[in-house]
Parts: C-alpha cells; structure tokens; sequence
C-alpha cells in the first residue's frame, strides 16, 4: 500500500539554532522544528523571560501550546498555564500573551512547544494589523539567522 512507504521522521532539537524572534522581542527566542508550506503549519519551542513583551495579537488559524517550564498566561484570561497543561486556542482567537513565573525553567525562560496553523496577526491598540507571522515569515527568520552565524541550514519545509 503507498502509506506504507511514508516515513517516520525525527528532528534533532539539539541541531537547531535559537533564534531570536526580532523584531518584535529581542529577547524571546524560537526553535522551529517544522515550517510546512502546505498546511501552513509551524512547530515551534518557544522560551522567554519573565519580563517578556510580546503585542496583543489574532490567530487565523488553530493554536496548541504545551507548557514544558515555567508558567504563562494571556492577560485577558484568569487561568495560569504550566508545565505539563495544554492550552487550546480556537482559530480567529486574540489575546496578548505574558510569563508569569520561570521558576522551574531553564536559564530563567518559560518554554513551550507550538503547534500554530495559518497566521499571526499583531494588532495595535486600535485592532490595526502591524505585522503578520506565518510559516513563510519563521522561515525568512531562520535563514537569515543561519546565514548571519554560519549555520548550514535544515530544510525544515520538508516531509520527512
């Protein structure tokens, strides 16, 4: 049967970069693990500190987050997220995003792992769009970070 012949891949989390997610926080720093063109689907682990500041911003499309340290909320909700809960958010979604707590974390960041499909839109205090972040967007950001440190980069686009 052609399913049969797909297969199962691994990406070695050690062999990619942090990268750091300018312009919009110099200090929060991601590792993508995938960038799929079709789906337009980013798998990504995200840490940041507790001071980080990221705009209030509007999903297109579904959202999984898995907390592996520290502990996170959105400031438009009462729940706390930490290591071991999921969060869920429903496409078309928009909240502003802020760490509570590192305690726990490594070097003093909050870590998650993202599933995101479809865009991120970056609104200013007027819901005017500022910025958009999508697959394609992640994947200009790696390779330029690749290039700048010279990094061979990984075809993180790929199927397998």
């Amino acid at each position: 049967m052609l399913y049969e012949h797909v297969d199962t891949a691994v990406i070695d989390g050690e062999s990619l970069p942090w990268v750091p997610f300018t312009p919009y926080a110099d200090n929060v720093f991601m590792k993508y693990f995938k960038l799929d063109p079709i789906r337009g689907e980013i798998i990504v682990l995200m840490k940041a500190p507790l001071d980080m500041q990221l705009p209030r911003h509007h999903h297109t499309g579904t959202v999984m987050v898995y907390t592996i340290e520290g502990k996170w909320k959105y400031k438009e909700h009462d729940w706390v997220a930490g290591p071991g809960s999921v969060v869920y958010e429903t496409a078309a979604s928009t909240h502003t995003p802020e760490v509570v707590s590192t305690e726990g974390g490594a070097d003093g960041y909050m870590v998650v792992l993202v599933q995101m499909t479809g865009d991120l839109a970056f609104l200013d205090e007027n819901n005017n769009i500022v910025a958009l972040e999508n697959w394609k967007t992640a994947l200009q950001r790696y390779l330029a970070y690749c290039e700048q440190h010279g990094i061979k980069p990984k075809d993180l686009t790929a199927f397998n």
